[in-house]
C-alpha cells in the first residue's frame, strides 16, 4: 500500500530534534523559542476569572469582540492607525494557523509565493500542501538585508503572494521603512497578497521602530498581518494570535478559518483582553528583551563567537568560524552532546542548506539560565 501524503519530502522540524537532543543530554535548551520564566499571574488570574465568569462555551468565530476591540485600540496607539474590530481582525489558534489559513484561502495549484530565506518552517509546506510553488530568494549573512532587484526578476503574472517577516527569525534583524517603500513600490496596481509576519513587533531595540505593514497605505490595502500573543505575553502554550488585513481579505480568510478551527480558546480571548487595558503590558517588551540581550551579549564577549546585536525577536545568532568549520548541523548537535548547550542551526532554513556558520540563541530565559549558557560557550 502507498499513503503517501501531500508533503512526502517533510519530516520532524530541526525544533522537535533539537529540544528532544537537549532533554536527552540535560542541556541548557536555547534553541526552541520559548520563556523559561512564568507568565504574569495578573493575566493568569484574569484567564481563570474568566472561566470562573462561565466564557467556556464557543467564541464568536472571529474572536471575542473585547479582544478585538483591545487590538485595534493598540494599532491606533502604536501606528495612528486601526482595523475595524468586527469586519478587518480575527482570532486565531497562534500565528501558525493564521498563517496556514491565509495561503489556503488564496493560493491555487501553479500560484507562486515569495519566500525570504532563511524562512521560518512552517510557511513554504503550507504553500506546497495548496498546491503553490515556492519562489525562495535567499539573504545573505550577516544583515540579511532583500535585495530588491532581485525580488524584482522573481516577479512574475503567476506571483499571487510575497510572504515577509519582520522583526525576522531566525536572524534577530529588521527591515527598515526604506524595505517597506520598496515592497509598496513593487506591488503597487497587482493583485499580489502581502502576508506580514509580526509576531515580533514588540520586541525591537536600540530605539529603532517597527514597521508594519500598517503604516504604509497603499500596502495595508493588499496584506495580513499575523501576529502571537504567545510571543508577547510569554504563554507560548496557549497559542491565540490573530490576523488583521482590509475587509475585502477577510471575508475570504474567514471561509477558511471557520472550518479550520471555526474559534479559539474563549478564556484566554477574554483575559487577554482585560489585560491589554494596560498599554504597559506589550509597551515594555522592547526593554524587558533588550536588558536580556544585553546582558547575554555582555556574558560572551570575551568567547570565540562573533555576533552582531540582534535587532529585533528574542533570538541572537552567533558567528563560531572562527572555532570550527564543521556542518552547522553536526556542530549544533555536539554542543548539545559535548558541553551540555542546544541551539538551532540556520543552514535548515535556507536555500539547498547554506551553511554560513551560525547557530540561533533564544536569549528569553531567567538570567540565572543566561548565566550558566554564557559560562559553557566561554569555554568553547
Amino acid at each position: 500500500m502507498n499513503f503517501t501524503s501531500k508533503l512526502p519530502n517533510v519530516g520532524t522540524t530541526i525544533f522537535t530534534i533539537m529540544s528532544a537532543l537537549a532533554n536527552k543530554h540535560s542541556a541548557i535548551n536555547l534553541s526552541q523559542g520559548f520563556p523559561n520564566y512564568p507568565s504574569d499571574q495578573k493575566l493568569i488570574d484574569l484567564v481563570n476569572k474568566a472561566m470562573n465568569n462561565g466564557h467556556n462555551q464557543y467564541a464568536p468565530m472571529a474572536g471575542n469582540l473585547d479582544l478585538r476591540l483591545a487590538i485595534a485600540n493598540k494599532y491606533q496607539r502604536l501606528y495612528d492607525n486601526t482595523y475595524h474590530p468586527e469586519k478587518e481582525i480575527t482570532i486565531t489558534a497562534g500565528a501558525t494557523q493564521a498563517i496556514y489559513c491565509i495561503i489556503s484561502a488564496f493560493v491555487r495549484p501553479n500560484d507562486e509565493v515569495i519566500v525570504f530565506k532563511p524562512a521560518y518552517d512552517c510557511y513554504e509546506p503550507a504553500v506546497e500542501v495548496n498546491g503553490g510553488k515556492v519562489i525562495p530568494i535567499q539573504l545573505s549573512a550577516p544583515d540579511y538585508k532583500p535585495n530588491w532587484e532581485e525580488v524584482k526578476l522573481k516577479l512574475s503574472s503567476n506571483t499571487k503572494m510575497i510572504l515577509i517577516n519582520s522583526p525576522h527569525n531566525p536572524s534577530g534583524t529588521i527591515w527598515s521603512q526604506e524595505d517597506m517603500l520598496e515592497l509598496q513600490e513593487i506591488t503597487q496596481n497587482t493583485d499580489i497578497i502581502v502576508l506580514s509576519d509580526e509576531v515580533y513587533e514588540h520586541i525591537v531595540f536600540d530605539n529603532e521602530q517597527h514597521q508594519s505593514a500598517c503604516l504604509f497605505s497603499d500596502l495595508k490595502q493588499r496584506s495580513f498581518i499575523t501576529a502571537s500573543f504567545g510571543k508577547t505575553f510569554h504563554n507560548t502554550g496557549w497559542k491565540i494570535g490573530y490576523t488583521c488585513g482590509p475587509e475585502a481579505l477577510m471575508e475570504e480568510f474567514r471561509k477558511v478559518h471557520q472550518f479550520n478551527v471555526f474559534s479559539v480558546h474563549h478564556p484566554s480571548q477574554k483575559g487577554i483582553a482585560n489585560y491589554m487595558q494596560d498599554e504597559n503590558t506589550y509597551l515594555g517588551l522592547n526593554q524587558f528583551f533588550q536588558q536580556k540581550r544585553d546582558l547575554f551579549l555582555s556574558l560572551i564577549k570575551e568567547s570565540r563567537f562573533k555576533f552582531t546585536p540582534s535587532k529585533g525577536t528574542y533570538f541572537q545568532v552567533l558567528d563560531y568560524s572562527d572555532i570550527t568549520n564543521e556542518n552547522d548541523v553536526n556542530y549544533a548537535k555536539r554542543l548539545i552532546k559535548e558541553f551540555g548547550i542546544a541551539s538551532i542551526p540556520l543552514s535548515v532554513f535556507n536555500l539547498n542548506q547554506k551553511d554560513d556558520k551560525v547557530l540561533r540563541f533564544c536569549f528569553a530565559k531567567t538570567d540565572e539560565t543566561l548565566v550558566k549558557a554564557a559560562e559553557i560557550l566561554n569555554n568553547i
